[in-house]
């Protein structure tokens, strides 16, 4: 599908409050995450979007190299929420993949617990979040998302974790263009609702692919079995071990035993 990405074509129709208030597109990048580090520092507005066809140098959780190459989406979203909607930021961005996803291509993406979109046990999408919090105030969150949308079986066998696209999924290429403009307004919509003292809670749980699954957890060195009880509404996942006692797990790395 031959189609051009540039910041003018995602921003036309376009009908959001905050997210896409300035968009910067660049064809390559090292990092989106790297480039919207450096908006936050200039005082670029909240909303801003930084988007680029592929990237080369991208990290993710705990410092994994995150590969886009052309083909995916890679984008990353400022927002400045007050302190206490921090926790809410995660079920706002993969709720956002997930209805997006859904949305254009008509798969039933889920959600494994922290932050990958999952489409049949395969990730299909990774979330970054980063904050930067200062006392007695808001600084800024950004949002950093990879999506494998128009890629091939052939990159998808080099990635150490059992992952997938949406070509792969639905048997062909999907406008990348669309997918951007849903997933920017979906955003924006939940965003503008938790920012409204609206709860996203219950949609997000009920997209949690995670509860009820046997998983093993790695908490820096630490490894925890068992099954994957609840979340809280705070977003922690409670993980039930082997002992039978209810381990409280705030962050680390999820894998389900099938």
């Amino acid at each position: 599908m031959k189609e051009k990405l540039t910041g003018a074509a995602i921003m036309e129709c376009l009908n959001t409050t905050i997210v896409g208030r300035k968009i910067i597109y660049q064809s390559e990048m090292p990092s989106t995450m790297d480039t919207a580090r450096k908006e936050v520092l200039g005082g670029t507005l909240e909303g801003t979007v930084i988007i680029t066809d592929e990237q080369t140098a991208g990290k993710g959780r705990i410092g994994r190299p995150w590969l886009s190459p052309k083909g995916c989406v890679a984008l990353s979203v400022i927002l400045c929420p007050e302190v206490s909607l921090l926790s809410s930021i995660i079920m706002v961005a993969s709720l956002a993949v997930l209805y997006a996803i859904r949305d254009i291509t008509g798969l039933n993406p889920m959600i494994k617990w922290p932050n990958d979109i999952m489409i049949n046990d395969k990730k299909v999408c990774g979330i970054l979040i980063e904050s930067g919090v200062k006392e007695g105030g808001k600084d800024h969150t950004i949002i950093g998302i990879g999506i494998n949308v128009n890629l091939d079986a052939v990159y998808l066998g080099k990635v150490s974790v059992p992952a997938t696209s949406i070509l792969n999924e639905l048997g062909r290429e999907v406008s990348r263009l669309k997918l951007i403009r849903n997933l920017l307004i979906e955003i924006d919509k939940l965003y503008l609702c938790v920012r409204n003292e609206g709860s996203l809670y219950e949609e997000w749980r009920q997209y949690l692919d995670t509860l009820g699954r046997q998983v093993y957890v790695k908490m820096g060195e630490e490894i925890f079995e068992g099954v994957a009880e609840s979340v809280t509404r705070d977003g922690n996942l409670m993980l039930r071990t082997r002992e039978g006692n209810l381990k409280r797990i705030i962050a680390g790395d999820v894998t389900i035993r099938y």
